[in-house]
């Protein structure tokens, strides 16, 4: 045998201080002397807490869930309330509404308010605020069905999930043949939760040097009534399935803005895109489909915009530190029952975005990233 040391190859080094650090980690006395020391004990009961609700989440959004269907914000918006009166007004026994109020309490949906009186807690009356928090949590109830059983979920043996049967343009079926009674539920949800990004997206893009806004996969054109604000002079055009666009005609007509929309009826993944916008906004769609689709929708876009126009897209991306458990743990699973899909990087899209070719394709920061990325793009001009 030789005598020389074996050195470790380049990035084992990390594999050995990694390895050390969960070794420690794991050791029960290390544990015992980081709770007990000054300097260490705050982290050891932060690290606590992390564990504890990693475990306890599905209870805590259990909770949060009860409250919504209970309609225990509203009832408690108006005024604050004694346990009694709480458990007449929503149909609980007392203890149980104690139970449950004491639980969104501890989680800030709730606050006590004095002597027995409880009212709405920071994140109680944020909610209450966004209709489309409601609708969000109440859908998901099909979301927490799909994950009884994440390791089958990941094994492909679940079959057909309540996801995949709530967005039916996730199957087989050609999107365009789809009724308008299979794609209503998804696009009142859509057009609910829609606020969640529109202001976040308008205020970090200036849409008003734009004359023609076309959206793609825009639903009820929600967003584009929001860009209407933005930008009053320019034309709008809304390109979706064709049950979703029929719904969303009426929804414009009583904006007043029927004159400045044109509604284009069609599956991106099967019909080409009308040209002639300078700007293209895919808001929330890239996310919901593979690689291939996308980079055929991203072709298509690069086909309709005029030469030196603008390309938008605006969803929750992977890779940010701050938003990795709502891009990688949330939609990785919400898109795998889903059907198809999944979070992308920033720099997965722009590279998408160059192959398509686009040019000085960027990601624009937004007020809040973790509800959406923004990533420009532009088709040159040559």
């Amino acid at each position: 045998m030789s005598d020389v040391p074996v050195t470790p190859a380049p990035g084992r080094w990390s594999d050995i201080l990694y390895g050390w650090r969960d070794r420690l980690l794991a050791s029960r006395r290390f544990q015992v002397l980081a709770a007990r020391f000054p300097l260490t004990r705050g982290v050891s009961a932060r690290r606590a807490r992390a564990c504890f609700d990693l475990c306890a989440g599905f209870v805590y959004s259990q909770v949060l869930f009860a409250c919504v269907k209970l309609d225990l914000f509203e009832l408690l918006a108006r005024r604050p309330r004694a346990i009694p009166e709480i458990a007449e007004a929503v149909g609980l026994p007392p203890d149980s509404a104690r139970r449950l109020v004491l639980a969104a309490v501890s989680l800030d949906l709730l606050q006590q308010r004095g002597p027995g009186r409880y009212g709405l807690g920071q994140l109680g009356a944020a909610m209450r605020a966004n209709p489309g928090v409601k609708a969000m949590i109440e859908h998901h109830a099909m979301f927490y069905a799909d994950m009884a059983d994440p390791v089958a979920l990941l094994r492909g043996q679940r079959g057909d999930t309540e996801l995949a049967r709530y967005w039916p343009y996730a199957g087989d079926r050609h999107p365009a043949s789809l009724e308008p009674g299979e794609v209503n539920a998804y696009t009142d949800l859509m057009a609910a939760s829609q606020p969640f990004v529109a202001d976040d997206v308008l205020d970090a893009y200036p849409v008003a040097r734009h004359r023609r806004i076309m959206d793609v996969g825009g639903g009820d054109g929600s967003f584009l009534r929001a860009v209407a604000s933005r930008a009053p002079q320019a034309e709008l055009v809304l390109f979706d399935l064709p049950a979703v666009v029929a719904a969303a005609a009426p929804r414009f007509a009583a904006a007043g803005l029927a004159a400045r929309v044109t509604l284009v009826p069609g599956s991106f993944s099967h019909d080409a895109l009308p040209r002639g916008a300078d700007l293209v906004t895919l808001v929330r769609v890239a996310h919901d489909h593979g690689d291939d689709t996308v980079a055929a929708l991203l072709r298509a876009a690069y086909a309709a915009l005029e030469p030196g126009g603008t390309l938008l897209i605006a969803e929750p991306m992977a890779g940010d530190a701050g938003s990795a458990p709502m891009a990688d743990a949330y939609f990785g699973f919400y898109l795998l029952a889903m059907g198809h899909g999944r979070a992308r990087r920033p720099d997965e899209l722009i590279a998408m975005l160059a192959r398509a070719g686009f040019t000085e394709a960027r990601q624009i920061s937004t007020p809040r990233p973790l509800l959406s990325g923004l990533i420009q793009a532009r088709r040159p001009t040559i």
